[in-house]
């Protein structure tokens, strides 16, 4: 895993990180805001899956949700809305494709090869969050999801 982003905020910090998924069989992007508490406690994970045409970056650039976060230790996880690079299938369509944001699995071609993001989210990525950043890893309480596009 690379760390390509830190950024000093509310005390905590504000990170993107990039690693190969195997799920997806691409190079998958995400952000995570970690409060000045993950330094010394497992912390609450809320997952934000942004809608069309957003990626890592949207909800924790607008959002202004690491002030809140900090002051009640909870850390946010924001992964990219898709797989993407040239291997990966694309629509000249806006709400199809690359940067589309639907979280499931593909079941028909040429989607079924890479956009695998329901198994991403919910096993390799929650996966990869908790042994990496020492989350709680006690799902049914400790975890949420929420979006703002798809009736998150």
């Amino acid at each position: 895993m690379e760390r390509i982003e830190h950024h000093v905020c509310f005390g905590g910090s504000q990170e993107v990180w990039r690693h190969h998924s195997a799920v997806t069989g691409t190079p998958m992007t995400f952000s995570v805001f970690l409060p000045p508490q993950a330094k010394t406690e497992k912390c609450p994970v809320l997952y934000w899956l942004s809608g069309l045409t957003c990626n890592e970056q949207n909800f924790i650039t607008k959002a202004g949700a690491q002030r809140y976060a900090a002051e009640h230790g909870l850390v946010i996880v924001a992964p990219d809305t898709s797989p993407r690079g040239s291997q990966v299938a694309d629509d000249k369509e806006y709400d199809l494709g690359q940067g589309a944001g639907f979280y499931v699995n593909a079941t028909q071609e040429p989607w079924k090869a890479h956009y695998q993001m329901y198994d991403y989210i919910l096993n390799e990525l929650h996966t990869l969050v908790s042994g990496h950043f020492g989350t709680s890893e006690k799902r049914a309480v400790r975890i949420s999801s929420r979006g703002s596009d798809q009736n998150g």
